[in-house]
């Protein structure tokens, strides 16, 4: 596989990563252990060098199931990881708020660097804004940890384009994380012409659309009881019978490549710039290889057109989060 550029920060990782989380957590029970690490060495063998994780995702569940199944790899493998989100303290797996103050920023490195393994952490991102600290103190501090040797690249999570600004005049920002695919294109305003402008690579999240665009769910489809989607207003049974315009959309420009719509979706993503790098997830060997496929498929400046003027006409329903959890993202 092919590898991008991050920005002009120089971190080079391949064309498409993985994101880790549905592994452990978010998306029903988590996952039998094994078979993920033989999932995640799989990747690796099948050329995919950029792995995504968090210290929440399960809680720290996530990060030790990278640690041990990227172990023979480490010289060869970027792991992303993040801070910012304030532990209860109870053992009871929940999480109170936000909290990216220094000394905390600092204890989740040392906690995520046992965990995973590892003597530095390869992009360490704050993984939401946190209103009541600086992010000028934020970029410091992993500026500092930079300096020390325990972490190499500093990244973002649904930052809006001031604070992507103010951190990078601090520390360098090689890439920002936040969610964007054919269903949310919100970056496009503001976010992608900062990052543009500034050589920040941006790693979309959910580039599926939490499985939506891969056309496998429709309005008969009933998430476990302890998946999150049971909770998103874009998965209301009305909303998923309203947004069904756009499956039906990549399906037919699907059928016209020989691919899936996920594919398009993700051939689509990869298309808008050369410094965009999804990180899909998955818990199944046979979506892995349909998703690194992806790679293989070149849309055209008429393809591209075709889709911009189709989806164009598409209005999609439904807020990406219920209100509570709204404020907790950036603005674009």
């Amino acid at each position: 596989m092919q590898k991008r550029k991050l920005g002009n920060s120089g971190l080079a990782v391949s064309t498409l990563g993985l994101g880790c989380m549905g592994m452990s957590f978010g998306y029903g029970p988590a996952a039998d252990k094994q078979e993920m690490i033989a999932l995640i060495r799989a990747a690796v063998e099948k050329g995919i060098t950029f792995f995504d994780t968090a210290e929440v995702y399960g809680p720290f569940t996530n990060e030790t199931l990278l640690g041990e199944a990227l172990a023979p790899f480490r010289d060869e493998v970027v792991i992303a990881t993040k801070f910012g989100f304030k532990d209860t303290g109870d053992g009871s797996g929940r999480w109170n708020g936000l909290d990216s103050r220094p000394e905390h920023i600092r204890a989740v490195a040392e906690a995520s660097l046992k965990r995973l393994k590892v003597e530095a952490i390869d992009l360490f991102y704050q993984h939401r804004v946190d209103p009541n600290v600086p992010i000028e103190e934020v970029a410091g501090t992993v500026s500092d940890l930079i300096q020390e040797g325990k972490v190499k690249y500093f990244g973002l999570s649904e930052a809006d384009a001031q604070t992507i600004r103010k951190a990078h005049a601090v520390q360098t920002v090689a890439a920002l994380q936040s969610e964007y695919s054919l269903w949310w294109r919100a970056p496009e305003t503001e976010i992608i012409p900062t990052l543009e402008e500034l050589g920040i690579g941006f790693v979309p999240f959910s580039p599926l659309g939490r499985g939506f665009l891969t056309g496998k769910i429709d309005t008969n489809t009933h998430f476990d009881p302890t998946d999150f989607r049971n909770t998103l207003p874009r998965f209301s049974q009305e909303a998923r019978q309203a947004n069904q315009a756009l499956i039906d959309l990549l399906g037919t420009i699907a059928r016209n490549k020989d691919a899936s719509p996920a594919q398009i979706a993700l051939a689509w993503l990869s298309a808008q710039k050369p410094w965009i790098v999804p990180i899909p997830g998955t818990t199944k060997l046979h979506r892995l290889e349909e998703n690194i496929d992806s790679v293989n498929i070149i849309l055209t400046a008429e393809d591209l057109k075709e889709i911009e003027e189709a989806a164009s006409k598409i209005t999609i329903q439904g807020d990406r989060y219920p209100e509570h959890l709204q404020k907790m993202v950036g603005k674009s």
